[in-house]
């Protein structure tokens, strides 16, 4: 038989008052779904170390990260599915900016640049 632990403790007593709502509604819906399977002290830690993997992209020691994994694959499906159609970062180097940015001035541009 599984070891149950208390349940009798409110997640919402751990919603930070600057964390966005989308961060904060994953972080709920993973206490809630593993609440009564640790204790309320390790489970707030695991929910917090799931969202930094959510959304900072920070990296653990391996088996932590597998653990994360196993306990989030269901909590997490839909927000990688719409994450998947969201516009993404491309990170470009200041070198390739500033050369894309001086090929796209045109003669006119730059006339008038050197009038005032």
């Amino acid at each position: 038989m599984a070891k149950t632990f208390p349940t009798d403790w409110d997640i919402e007593d751990y919603r930070d008052d600057t964390e966005p709502d989308d961060h904060w509604a994953l972080r709920k819906e993973f206490m809630r779904v593993h609440k009564g399977k640790f204790s309320e002290e390790y489970l707030v830690a695991l929910a917090r170390t799931f969202t930094n993997i959510e959304f900072m992209g920070c990296m653990y020691p391996a088996a932590l990260m597998i653990r994360i994994a196993e306990l989030s694959k269901d909590v997490a499906r839909d927000y990688r599915e719409v994450k998947k159609t969201k516009l993404q970062r491309t990170f470009v180097s200041a070198s390739n900016a500033a050369e894309n940015k001086v090929r796209y001035i045109d003669k006119s541009s730059l006339f008038v640049l050197m009038i005032f």
